[in-house]
């Protein structure tokens, strides 16, 4: 989604280390922001809260366990923690299957899934994007769309060009009102992550990954934290 052009934003990055946290590097800011839930119970807007310090690097946790969250406090190895990575290799393109509406298109790779709800409002994002052709349901779609932080969910004009929210490199610590562990780090604007193994990840405007240790789509959310 974002050509890596070896310079620039690209010189930040987050490592994932074996059984071990994420190592930032880069100064990337690092903010906690809360999903927004309306009295229908469905998922509406992001709500910035705490703003970290800004830091050259720093270790977040990525076994759900530190004493410290979220940087890593060594927990990981007292627990013997399994971070094992597992997830596919493949480009967002390989691994999304693609829905045709008549004014957009959507691409939908549900594994990324980090069940965040957004595409929940008004029928859902597929029926919405079947809709297109009536701007309001266009406009949800694309708010949707653009709301979805793992990015399982990108919406598409005609021309064939993808409909982003524009970021600035930064990390957020998601806060979810419905949920009974911590959410995951929104990885936006299209910072690399590199494996354990040296392998770079795609990198793509908006991905979230797995804070909790439960996710069996590892170093990815797969929602896995809304489960007690």
């Amino acid at each position: 989604m974002i050509p890596d052009s070896g310079t620039g934003r690209h010189a930040l990055r987050i490592r994932v280390t074996r059984d071990g946290p994420y190592l930032v590097t880069g100064g990337i800011p690092l903010i906690e922001l809360t999903i927004g839930i309306d009295s229908a119970g469905d998922s509406v807007d992001w709500r910035a809260g705490k703003q970290y310090p800004l830091s050259a690097s720093y270790a977040l946790c990525r076994c759900g366990r530190s004493g410290n969250k979220p940087f890593c406090d060594g927990t990981h190895l007292r627990i013997h923690f399994d971070g094992i990575e597992v997830a596919s290799r493949k480009p967002y393109l390989e691994q999304a299957e693609r829905i045709t509406g008549p004014d957009l298109d959507l691409t939908d790779a549900q594994p990324l899934c980090a069940s965040a709800r957004f595409c929940d409002r008004a029928g859902g994002i597929w029926r919405l994007t079947k809709r297109s052709s009536k701007p309001d349901a266009r406009r949800t779609a694309v708010e949707e769309a653009g709301n979805c932080p793992a990015g399982r969910l990108v919406v598409w004009d005609k021309h064939g060009e993808p409909i982003e929210p524009e970021f600035e490199p930064s990390l957020g610590l998601v806060k979810d009102p419905q949920a009974p562990n911590e959410g995951p780090i929104w990885v936006r604007g299209g910072i690399a992550i590199e494996s354990a193994d040296g392998t770079l990840y795609e990198v793509r405007n908006r991905v979230t990954l797995c804070r909790c240790g439960r996710s069996g789509n590892k170093p990815f959310c797969d929602g896995s934290h809304m489960n007690r």
